[in-house]
């Protein structure tokens, strides 16, 4: 076994030979601009579509309505500020969660100070948004429910089929950042009533600096850059042709693969979860033990605290992470797990561990060994 032992998918995973492979021919012979009319460049040009049908295919969406990006940061930016400068006029009231990624959470404190109000609705102490808060904050102004399909901090899953029936009920766009989620669990935009829809390459062993922003036809948003006519005058610039291409060997892959890779993957996770509750005093996990992804495990070791047990973890070749931002070298506690109402102290003692179909059983027994070493050893100097 090769060390280190990579638990961090979550983060961000391992491009995938095949997605490599697909995007050398882009970065080589087929470097045409995919807006010109020559050989090279109407290969580049098929690449997108390629890949723009594969990515709307794995949503039940039509080509048309997906639009690439860089990644899921900009396609949340994207869809709060343009759904704000389209619908102001009708409305300036915005719901989202306290626990969403900060791509969505900073989009709204930027929306405030152009006059939006945004609503932010707690989830419970498992981790799941009650879809009746979302209908209970809804008001005459309301124009936009954003509500993240899966928690990047916690894999907790919500109920974005009921919460976008609530927002369609009432004539209010829904958006969901589905980061996490996309190619890892089945998604359908018209089964969940969902107008626009977030999803980024590098969650699913596609290349960083790709991602999309689903559309729905008929809704008429501002563009995210002004300039040429790329991605239908929406987003204009050069596209990144072979980081796209990989995105769309991605999408391939996760559309085959799904099934069987969740099954794995949830199993090897219980099986890890399983040992560290078994073995370790005082290791409790967070959120809905079901409903959530199959990969995902945030688990507070309490007598311990995130940043020393995470570089305990690294120097034993165990790579995994606190879902916390840091601010001047200040590591802060984790806002997802101080919404669900984890005291900070509890908090500063919960790590991630996210999985991938890469991990073996063998590295899994390495690392459950390795936390149960850096644990004893943290409490022990604890006192």
């Amino acid at each position: 076994m090769e060390l280190p032992v990579y638990l961090d998918n979550a983060a961000t995973t391992r491009i995938s030979p095949s997605v490599l492979r697909a995007m050398m021919p882009y970065l080589t012979e087929y470097y045409g601009n995919a807006s010109a009319l020559y050989r090279t460049g109407a290969a580049s040009r098929r690449a997108l579509d390629a890949a723009r049908r594969s990515a709307a295919e794995l949503i039940g969406a039509s080509a048309s309505e997906i639009f690439f990006t860089s990644g899921g940061t900009e396609s949340d930016n994207w869809a709060l500020e343009a759904v704000f400068e389209a619908m102001s006029s009708k409305g300036t009231h915005i719901i989202t969660t306290g626990i969403e990624h900060h791509a969505v959470l900073k989009t709204c404190d930027y929306l405030k100070f152009r006059g939006a109000e945004i609503s932010y609705i707690r989830p419970g102490s498992d981790g799941i948004i009650d879809p009746d808060d979302i209908r209970n904050a809804i008001r005459k102004d309301t124009i936009l429910i954003s509500v993240m399909t899966a928690n990047n901090e916690t894999g907790v899953l919500q109920p974005i089929a009921e919460i976008g029936k609530i927002a369609r009920e009432r004539d209010i766009l829904f958006h969901t950042d589905a980061v996490q989620a996309f190619g890892h669990r089945k998604i359908s935009v018209a089964d969940s009533c969902i107008d626009l829809l977030s999803a980024s390459a590098h969650k699913l062993n596609g290349p960083k600096g790709a991602g999309l922003l689903y559309v729905r036809n008929g809704l008429r948003i501002p563009p995210l850059i002004y300039g040429g006519s790329q991605e239908r005058s929406k987003r204009a610039g050069t596209e990144n042709v072979a980081a796209i291409a990989g995105f769309g060997e991605a999408v391939r892959i996760a559309s085959k693969t799904m099934a069987g890779r969740d099954t794995y993957v949830r199993n090897l996770r219980d099986y890890a979860l399983a040992r560290i509750e078994n073995e370790i005093s005082g290791a409790e996990l967070i959120g809905h033990r079901t409903e959530r992804l199959s990969n995902n495990m945030n688990i507070c070791f309490h007598g311990t605290d995130h940043e020393t047990l995470l570089i305990a973890l690294d120097l034993r070749g165990v790579c995994a992470s606190a879902g916390a931002a840091c601010s001047a070298g200040a590591v802060m506690p984790s806002h997802v797990l101080l919404q669900m109402g984890l005291s900070r102290e509890e908090a500063e003692s919960c790590i991630r561990f996210s999985l991938s179909h890469e991990n073996t059983k063998e590295e899994i027994d390495y690392a459950v060994d390795a936390v149960k070493e850096a644990v004893e050893q943290i409490r022990e100097s604890n006192g």
